[in-house]
């Protein structure tokens, strides 16, 4: 369940309320927008990690490719990922030339966009796999929903001569294709929010995050969450991990410690 919140610009109320539902429960949040116009508003609003875009909205025919070319000429990277019941093939080349980077046809199986929308966040992210590598040896497979570690030592602790595993491509890279945990590795036993806690900030190393930040996207649509929650759960999962793993950055928040070679 990874916790992004993707923005869904779709018309028809059976078919927006059917992928809100069905996203959700994959762990994301998801915004709906009715119109052309209300999706490229919420779009500049707030930066969505994929934007699921019907192609016939209320603005015309086209108005689903219009929008996506507009937010690609203002330098919007956002995955877009159109819907259409017009499949054939020059649609689909249309809607690529339109600055989507995915095209799926009416109707579809909800099973497959699932799928979709997995790859090309993977692909946004720049993770070929679903195993990311963080600080101190600890690596996570999203797919899994596993956490584990392989001790690191950092730069002043190596042997002379030894290779950064982090940054050497040299390196065999078994064991992150491979999340199969030998007995020398260590799991953390994570709950689901300590779990979509750390896969936030690992999904964007080097960023800071406010207490407000974490509930909006952790908690999206409840209410009544304080913001000292944050602060537990933070400290749960550096119980659970390394203390190091999540670093505080004072007057903003929390964000993804620093990589060895980063030391």
């Amino acid at each position: 369940m990874i916790i992004m919140r993707l923005l869904i610009v779709e018309d028809d109320p059976h078919i927006a309320e059917l992928l809100q539902e069905g996203l959700g429960e994959d762990g994301y949040a998801c915004d709906v927008a009715t119109s052309a116009s209300q999706g490229g508003s919420l779009a500049r609003l707030f930066p969505y990690a994929l934007i699921i875009l019907d192609v016939m909205l209320p603005e015309g025919h086209d108005a689903g490719y219009v929008l996506g070319r507009e937010l690609r000429a203002e330098g919007a990277q956002t995955p877009i990922l159109y819907l259409t019941a017009r499949s054939n093939v020059e649609e689909r080349v249309t809607g690529l030339d339109a600055g989507g980077d995915d095209y799926l046809g009416k109707p579809f199986a909800l099973r497959e966009l699932r799928a979709r929308v997995r790859a090309l966040l993977r692909r946004s992210s720049g993770l070929a796999r679903n195993v990311l590598r963080l600080p101190l040896g600890w690596q996570m497979d999203m797919a899994g929903r596993t956490v584990w570690q392989t001790p690191e030592l950092p730069p002043h602790l190596r042997p002379a001569g030894a290779s950064d595993p982090a940054t050497d491509e040299s390196m065999p890279d078994q064991k992150v294709s491979d999340p199969k945990l030998p007995e020398q590795k260590v799991q953390a036993e994570l709950t689901r929010r300590e779990f979509a806690l750390l896969e936030l900030l690992a999904l964007h190393p080097g960023r800071a995050f406010s207490r407000q930040d974490i509930i909006e996207r952790l908690w999206s649509g409840e209410t009544g969450v304080e913001p000292k929650v944050i602060d537990v759960y933070v400290s749960t999962v550096r119980r659970k991990t390394s203390e190091e793993l999540i670093d505080t950055v004072r007057g903003l928040g929390y964000r993804l410690g620093k990589m060895a070679h980063e030391w």
